[in-house]
């Protein structure tokens, strides 16, 4: 139980994150097509406009393994203690988020790339508690 309670930050981030990438990750991929879609007419008048359905494919496989690392990372932590796996979750939430981030500036959606900063505060926040 002390492991929990000298935890509950980092475990809370943790379950922040998990929820919101694993979440994410399933209305990518049960509604493909309406992601889809909207994205082609958000990226149309950009670089990014032929890669879409590329970017989306990839976006949603470092959502679900970001969001499933931070889920085992939370059962290590309470098990035996170890951020390993947690700290990597942690990491490649920010990468994705940087990713989206980028999409965004790209698309010049300057309110969808202020709010993907919500999310980054504590992603990051989780990375600098769980490393070392």
């Amino acid at each position: 139980m002390n492991i929990l309670l000298n935890n509950s930050t980092e475990i809370l981030l943790s379950l922040f994150l998990a929820i919101t990438f694993v979440q994410s990750g399933l209305d990518k991929l049960f509604d493909w097509g309406g992601n889809l879609s909207w994205l082609k007419g958000h990226f149309e008048n950009t670089p990014l406009k032929n890669m879409v359905p590329l970017l989306l494919g990839i976006v949603l496989a470092l959502e679900v393994v970001a969001g499933i690392l931070c889920a085992i990372g939370i059962v290590q932590l309470a098990r035996n203690g170890e951020t390993e796996l947690g700290f990597y979750g942690a990491i490649l939430s920010c990468v994705v988020l940087l990713m989206l981030l980028f999409g965004q500036r790209v698309a010049k959606d300057y309110d969808g790339a202020r709010t993907i900063v919500i999310y980054f505060v504590p992603a990051i926040l989780l990375v600098y508690l769980l490393q070392g």
